[in-house]
């Protein structure tokens, strides 16, 4: 939903219904995740994308029935149908796409979601995914200190409310599924988990070339990105306009300052690249010690042996010492600071998806790992 609703938030601002349908379960090799949206104005209008072109024009015209009938309906594409190639993703794999009408009258907390997205607020929207009738779906809102809607019982919203408050402190969009009134050993009610959280973070010290393109490109993945280096000169907003902030500090201290206010949490990744051991050493000393997603250290084959010295010096354990990607970035043959950032960018996703960098054409088995 977050590609999507600066679009979704302005149809309801002017009171115009509009369909949205929703990549609610996936299978295999399908293209785009849980979460992946598309919404279908009463002028005609397509705004984002379900399959990467797959099914958008099957999906496109569901969504304008349900723009005029007002009733949800849950639809399956994959290779195994019968119309695979005129419908289905024929790249393989399979997907579910709820399809619903959104209105003020059905969503009234919509404004509300909005708003606390674009404050940073994390907020999760939970719906019913099987579809319960004409009219709108029912639907819960659940932000970490409260929610809004309701699902069809309170005994219900309280247990849903817990365990989305879980995703939502993972930043993790998904399915859960109870009893009819919220047994967590029962069957038959499906529910699906919007979470619209807090980007996660790309903290990267050293204001160098190299920071600044892999600042571009941690932008381009959607996280918030932060650039700190202790000198002035370098450290400024004109070098990085991309970067949501750029702090002058000593790294490791602004790292456990941000640790101590609860600023950073295991979606966060830390990419060292001041290639200077004053700077590096000590920041290194904090992020290991951090139950961080990534750490990475730029530097030479010699560099990283006098690093880990340093390090081990310093009372750091093997285990942890174990957790430093160093040389950062996976083997891509790539020189410039732009290529560098590519190479981290992907050592960063093949950390977080357990891909193993290999070239497709040559490896076997499933593209995309069970996540």
């Amino acid at each position: 939903m977050r590609d999507v609703l600066d679009d979704l938030d302005r149809w309801w601002r002017a009171d115009e219904p509009v369909a949205m349908a929703t990549v609610v379960s996936t299978w295999h090799s399908a293209p785009r995740p849980p979460g992946a949206a598309m919404l279908v104005g009463a002028d005609g209008t397509a705004v984002g994308s379900l399959s990467g072109g797959c099914v958008e024009s099957a999906v496109y015209d569901t969504a304008q029935d349900v723009l005029t009938t007002g009733t949800p309906t849950l639809q399956r594409y994959g290779v195994g149908d019968d119309d695979a190639f005129a419908v289905g993703l024929t790249c393989g794999g399979t997907i579910d796409v709820l399809v619903e009408r959104i209105d003020r009258a059905g969503f009234p907390h919509l404004g509300e979601v909005a708003a606390s997205v674009r404050s940073g607020e994390p907020v999760a929207v939970v719906v019913r995914v099987a579809a319960n009738g004409p009219g709108p779906l029912a639907r819960l809102v659940v932000w970490p200190d409260r929610t809004a809607g309701s699902l069809g019982s309170v005994r219900l919203d309280d247990t849903v409310a817990a365990d989305v408050r879980a995703l939502l402190a993972d930043g993790r969009t998904g399915t859960l599924r109870y009893g009819p009134e919220g047994e967590c050993e029962g069957e038959g009610l499906t529910l699906f988990v919007s979470v619209l959280a807090v980007p996660p973070r790309m903290i990267v010290f050293g204001a160098t070339d190299f920071a600044a393109a892999t600042a571009r490109i941690g932008v381009f993945l959607g996280r918030r990105v932060t650039v700190c280096d202790a000198r002035p000169v370098f450290a400024t907003e004109r070098r990085f306009p991309e970067a949501a902030e750029v702090v002058v500090d000593w790294p490791h201290r602004y790292l456990r300052a941000e640790a101590d206010a609860g600023r950073v949490d295991e979606r966060t990744v830390v990419c060292v690249l001041t290639h200077d051991p004053k700077f590096d050493v000590p920041v290194l000393e904090v992020a290991l010690r951090l139950p961080l997603a990534y750490v990475g250290a730029m530097g030479s084959r010699r560099t990283h042996a006098d690093r880990l010295a340093r390090l081990r010096e310093s009372g750091l354990t093997e285990g942890e010492l174990s957790r430093l990607a160093s040389p950062l970035g996976l083997d891509l043959g790539g020189r410039t600071p732009e290529e560098t950032a590519v190479s981290i960018a992907a050592e960063i996703i093949a950390e977080r998806w357990g891909g193993s960098g290999k070239r497709l054409s040559v490896s076997e088995g499933p593209i995309h790992q069970a996540s």
